[in-house]
């Protein structure tokens, strides 16, 4: 852990956050028309996350998310509804999750490390699919490189109510599959779709996974996205996600708890 925070503090310095832009409130019809696929997923009635549609009936979000941070034990997919485009109390469409796969290999609890970042994702298949022509799924693309620019959409504690977009913030290092940004995030944003405007067109290149904070500076964590999507595909066409998984095995750690080196804060947002 501790080589893992040095690494990413050395490649953090030749890279300048300071052109990103502001957080923009999508509150309006105007301002949200192009993220209405993005959503709000409501989580058994004890809090929310940020998703996106990538198929008329697929969400794609956090694994975390679908965790209760109480127990550790898996929520019930059919408890949580997606609120998709959701602002001021309206949303596009509203639909329960019929079911849901986490990645093979994400663990719960234990110390952040780039295999739990990296593997924080999930796909979420719908009860109904929305067949909405203002609520269009989003494309996904290869990765970005370090220095390219980005873009998030997400809710959050602060603004629940209507999603914010930041068209530009920047990857700053790209460390054993795990992408450290500029962007602003905060609690309610794990799960949230980091664009490339390449093109011109939004496409989905990560998942929102952490928030965290190394030599003073506050960085949000994205996964990677490319090969878990096509597993997280697989297994649905499997036929896997109707059960609920067993409580992990691992030992809980706290945020800012003793075992987690380097002085770096690792938060889920």
């Amino acid at each position: 852990m501790r080589a893992w925070i040095g690494i990413i503090a050395a490649l953090l310095l030749p890279v300048s956050a300071g052109a990103d832009s502001r957080l923009l409130s999508l509150d309006t019809t105007d301002a949200g028309r192009q993220w209405e696929a993005v959503g709000r997923l409501d989580i058994n009635g004890t809090g929310f996350c940020t998703g996106a549609l990538v198929a008329p009936n697929l969400v794609l979000t956090a694994a975390h998310c679908l965790f209760d941070k109480r127990t550790g034990a898996r929520i019930d997919a059919q408890s949580v509804e997606f609120l998709a485009g959701w602002r001021n109390g309206r949303a596009s469409a509203y639909r329960q999750v019929r079911r849901a796969v986490v990645h093979p290999d994400y663990v719960y609890d234990g110390a952040a490390s780039p295999e739990r970042v990296r593997n924080d994702v999930a796909l979420m298949e719908l009860q109904h699919p929305i067949r909405n022509t203002t609520v269009i799924p989003f494309k996904t693309a290869t990765r970005p490189a370090k220095g390219d620019r980005i873009g998030i959409v997400s809710y959050a504690h602060d603004r629940a109510d209507a999603p914010s977009l930041q068209e530009v913030c920047t990857v700053m290092a790209r460390q054993q599959g795990v992408l450290v940004m500029s962007c602003n995030v905060d609690f309610g944003s794990s799960g949230a779709p980091v664009f490339s405007f390449e093109g011109g067109e939004p496409r989905i290149v990560s998942v929102v996974s952490a928030k965290a904070e190394v030599n003073g500076q506050r960085v949000a964590l994205g996964t990677a996205l490319e090969e878990p999507l096509a597993l997280l595909l697989a297994d649905l066409a499997a036929g896997a996600g109707f059960e609920t998984a067993p409580p992990p095995r691992t030992a809980r750690v706290t945020v800012g708890d003793s075992r987690r080196a380097g002085g770096a804060k690792f938060v889920k947002p």
